[in-house]
């Protein structure tokens, strides 16, 4: 009895067993950043490729290959090239590149980062024969974006795609560093030259041009305080005339008579009237009479003194203190 026991517990342990890698070789997990190439008998095609998630396969029939469809880099390390000028130059970079066809990746090319290498070495060396040692030095970009280009075109057929290439170092030989850091150095001397002369410039214009403000503001104030004083002298006349305007011919002849009477106090002898200071003495000339001399002597009259004009007569100007009387000359 133990015997049949035996078997039978050898055959459900069996039977387990070969359920348990049928569904192992059967069921496959494939993450978010991958894509799955199945292979059936041998053969594939774009629809053998699964997405993501929980894919179950037949048994010894399929052969699974999975892809990481994320975003990678490799480093081609320093390689020595020639510039169009004959100058050797070491340059290294990177190389940013994703699958974006599976199925190429896997069936058209065995390891594709290296093959990415080996095509981006000999890449790199056409470019660069091409161009010139300033432009390499000058350039970096344009020559990370040809380098780009061609390597995509080369890696399309091998489901590639090459999205970023960097240019990490140029490294010149030694005497052509030697004459960019002599070049260098005079450059960065003729700026400080040039900024130097510049702030002199600039210091001379703001000189000038505070000095040129300072005449206008100068020019400006005179002319103003000329137009205060004209506009003063301008209202005292005003004023002067408004005056005068009210004082009668009684009141100006007065003023004449105290005029005559500093003339007489003068040591000249010979004094210019003018003709209409008689025309204001007219109104005094009925109070005017002979007079007698004192002490008993015979009468004098007032001496006149006509101009050459026609005009009325004068009465004497008033004697000096200690002298006789003044006369008019002609």
């Amino acid at each position: 009895m133990e015997f049949p026991v035996l078997a039978t517990i050898a055959a459900v342990a069996f039977v387990v067993v070969v359920v348990l890698v049928i569904v192992y070789l059967s069921i496959r997990v494939v993450q978010q950043y991958e894509k799955m190439v199945v292979f059936r008998l041998g053969k594939t095609n774009e629809s053998m490729v699964r997405d993501p998630g929980l894919r179950f396969l037949v048994p010894v029939i399929d052969r699974p290959v999975k892809v990481d469809v994320r975003e990678q880099f490799i480093e081609v390390p320093s390689q020595t090239t020639i510039t169009r000028d004959n100058a050797p130059i070491n340059v290294d970079f990177l190389i940013y590149w994703r699958i974006s066809d599976p199925l190429k990746s896997v069936v058209n090319v065995v390891n594709f980062p290296g093959a990415l290498q080996g095509v981006a070495t000999t890449t790199l060396r056409a470019v660069i024969g091409d161009i010139l040692l300033d432009e390499v030095l000058s350039k970096r970009e344009q020559i990370n974006e040809v380098l780009r280009v061609k390597l995509d075109e080369v890696t399309e057929r091998w489901g590639g795609k090459v999205t970023t290439v960097e240019i990490r170092e140029i490294t010149p030989p030694r005497d052509v560093q030697d004459a960019m850091n002599r070049q260098l150095t005079a450059e960065r001397t003729r700026r400080a030259v040039v900024t130097e002369s510049e702030g002199s410039r600039q210091a001379a214009i703001n000189v000038a041009e505070g000095q040129k403000q300072a005449e206008i503001l100068k020019a400006e104030g005179d002319r103003q305080a000329a137009i205060l004083r004209a506009e003063g002298f301008s209202e005292a006349l005003t004023r002067i005339f408004h005056a005068a305007t009210d004082v009668d011919q009684k009141t100006m002849s007065l003023q004449y008579l105290e005029t005559l009477k500093a003339l007489g106090a003068s040591p000249a002898t010979k004094f210019v009237i003018p003709f209409e200071f008689t025309r204001l003495l007219e109104p005094f000339l009925d109070y005017v009479k002979p007079t007698t001399e004192p002490g008993g002597g015979a009468p004098r009259s007032v001496g006149t003194t006509t101009p050459a004009s026609t005009s009325p007569t004068l009465p004497p100007s008033p004697p000096s203190s200690g002298s006789g009387p003044a006369s008019t000359g002609g």
